[in-house]
Order: structure tokens, then sequence, then C-alpha cells
């Protein structure tokens, strides 16, 4: 399968030109079907037939499994969870926090990363947030930042630049200092190669709604082995125990320890067909076009206008507008989707490998307007 494949699988593709999967990507049609079949599965044929929580548990370990080989993880390295949010916060609620203990973060981050550690300011914990400057994270700063901080989270790809952060080299710098690292992922999979055990970090948290294609509701968490062992889940199920019964009860092993109760496992079964598509496509193939055809559009921007950087580093696009809303609704009205920011004042767009060349010219040509 190539792109121009993939893209004719897509419905919500084939009206508009849709350039936001950095906030969701539409899925094929497959995918949907995959999480529709379960679903009817697990509802039609068990009871009578089989027991819906064996199939469910069966489930959940092949996703699992697809999962874990997709980010270059052991299967009992992942957990499955309903977002990128959920992931962030099992891991900030598991942790032992006493007033005084710093947390790090950039200036950067999503809500999804900044309003946990806003909740536990409110407990005396210190949440020290870091300047960055166009996307980029200078090392000597960081490495004063954690050199006393008890976790320090960061994007891998940046949501408001499309900046590609050096994971491998500031987890390093924090775990010489001791201190544990969090990574939200969530831009990665599926627009570029993702592998979990080269970063070396505590705890990546992820989904598949966005450049994988899948549903929402389809979240993973990785955790390392030796991690995972020193945290305790504020949230407790079944699922994340050894022996629901037993009483005292032992968490399970590993990340599954973050697993909780009978969640639906449909959105997790088009994660893992997702996967497939993706794989199938290539994930460095799709991370080439997106270059490509990001390229095409920093090219078309004046380089005052640009916030991403002029080499793309991801398919995020971000151009700095006078009244970011008013031209999403403009460029909305022409059938272009994109999505403005609050900071920096701009509009982004989020180029995939189903995008053509000619949807970046259209871009292009409706934005000149913003800046003759």
């Amino acid at each position: 399968m190539d792109p121009e494949e993939l893209r004719a699988d897509i419905p919500a593709l084939q009206k508009d030109t849709y350039l936001n999967f950095g906030a969701h990507g539409p899925s094929p049609q497959y995918v949907v079907d995959a999480a529709n079949e379960f679903i009817q599965t697990h509802e039609y044929d068990t009871n009578s037939r089989r027991d819906p929580y064996e199939i469910a548990f069966e489930t959940y370990d092949q996703v699992r499994e697809r999962t874990a080989a997709f980010i270059g993880a052991q299967q009992s390295e992942v957990a499955l969870t309903e977002s990128t949010s959920a992931g962030i916060n099992a891991i900030a609620n598991a942790i032992d926090w006493e007033p005084g203990d710093t947390v790090v973060r950039t200036d950067l981050e999503h809500p999804a990363v900044t309003l946990p550690w806003q909740r536990l300011a409110q407990q005396g914990v210190d949440v020290e947030v870091i300047e960055t400057d166009h996307g980029r994270l200078d090392a000597d700063t960081f490495t004063d930042a954690v050199s006393n901080a008890k976790l320090v989270c960061f994007s891998a790809v940046t949501w408001t630049h499309g900046t590609q952060l050096p994971v491998t080299e500031l987890v390093e710098i924090a775990h010489d200092a001791g201190t544990f690292v969090l990574v939200d992922a969530v831009q990665v999979p599926g627009q570029l190669p993702m592998d979990v055990n080269e970063w070396g970090a505590d705890a990546v948290a992820a989904a598949g709604h966005k450049w994988l294609l899948g549903l929402w509701g389809g979240g993973v968490l990785y955790v390392d082995h030796q991690a995972a062992e020193k945290l305790k889940p504020s949230s407790i199920g079944y699922r994340g125990v050894e022996t629901p019964s037993s009483d005292p009860y032992e968490f399970s092993p590993g990340a599954r320890r973050f697993e909780v109760g009978s969640a639906n496992p449909a959105s997790h079964v088009a994660l893992a067909e997702a996967i497939d598509v993706i794989d199938e496509v290539g994930v460095h193939r799709i991370a080439d076009r997106i270059q490509l055809l990001s390229k095409q559009l920093v090219d078309g921007v004046p380089d005052e206008q640009l916030h991403s950087p002029t080499d793309p580093e991801s398919g995020l696009v971000t151009i700095e507008v006078e009244a970011p809303e008013r031209t999403v609704n403009r460029l909305s009205s022409r059938g272009i989707v994109v999505r403005s920011l609050p900071s920096p004042n701009a509009i982004r767009a989020s180029v995939h490998a189903v995008n053509t060349s000619t949807e970046i010219a259209d871009l292009i040509h409706e934005l000149e307007t913003e800046w003759d």
C-alpha cells in the first residue's frame, strides 16, 4: 500500500483539504470496521458461546503485543489507556510526592502535560518551567533544571513548533541527576519512527487518534520494568493486579498495573489495525513524504511568518497570522482544515503523507492574502 491508496480509503479526506492530523487523524474505513466487528462479536456471539471477559483479555494481550512491537518495547512494558492525558496522569498520580519535590517541564507543553502538575502544585509540589527558544531546548538550561528534580516531563515533538527534541540526550542528562523521565510522544507514532528502548525514558505516553489514524480512546503507556516496580497507581482494578480476590492485593508486574477495569477493547482493536496499516505503508516512507510536503509548505511561507524550522522536522507547520481564529474560519469556508494555537499567535497545519502537493499549493495560495 502507498500513501495515495491509504488516502483513498479514508472517507473524510474525499471532500475537503484536511491538514489537522496533529489534533485528529480521520480513520480509514477498515479501522472503523475492525472496531465495529469486535463490538458485534463481543456483544452478539459471546455469553452463550464464549466468556466475554476471556475474549476481552485475549484482545488486550494481542493489542499490547502489537503495540509493543511497533514502539520498540516488550509487551509487559505496555499498558492500554484511554489517551495520552490518561497515561500522564497515571504516572503523576503513582509517585509518592512530598511538599518541596520538584517537577520540571518546558513552556511548550500541551495542557495534557501542564494540568497534572498544576494540580500537584496546589499540594505543595514545586513546578519549574524551562523557557525555550523557537521550539528549542538549551541542554545546559535543562541540565540545571533537572539537577534537583524528582520528575521531568517534555514532548518528543513540540505541538507548537513541530520541532523534535533530542529525547535520548535529555533522558541521559536527567538520569544522571537521578530524575524520572516522562515523555509525551503523542505527535510521534504514525508520522516518525519511534523506539522507546532507544530513548531510554522511564515512561512514554501516546495515543493512536492522530497520525496513526486510529480511533479516540486508543491510548498507550510505556513504562520501563524497573521504573514500574517503584510506582503505585492511585487507581486500581482487576486488570492491574495479580489475583483480584487476594487480600492483600499485589500489583501486576510491569506496565499492566496501570490498567484498571472493563474498558471497551474496540478502540484498541482499531489501534492495532491502524498500526498494521501504517506498517504496511512504511513509517520511513511516511516520514519522507511528510518532510517533502512540509518543505513545500514552509518554502511558500515568508520566513518572518514561520514559527517552525525551515527544514521541517515533522508535519507540524506553524504560521503566524494576524487573527488566527478568523483565518481558520476563512480557510474552513474554502474547504481547508487547519487549527489555531493559543501560543504563538498562529495557525498550525499538520501535513500527513496522505496529503497531496496540490493541497499544499492551495493552502499557500489562500494564505498569501495574509501577508500581502
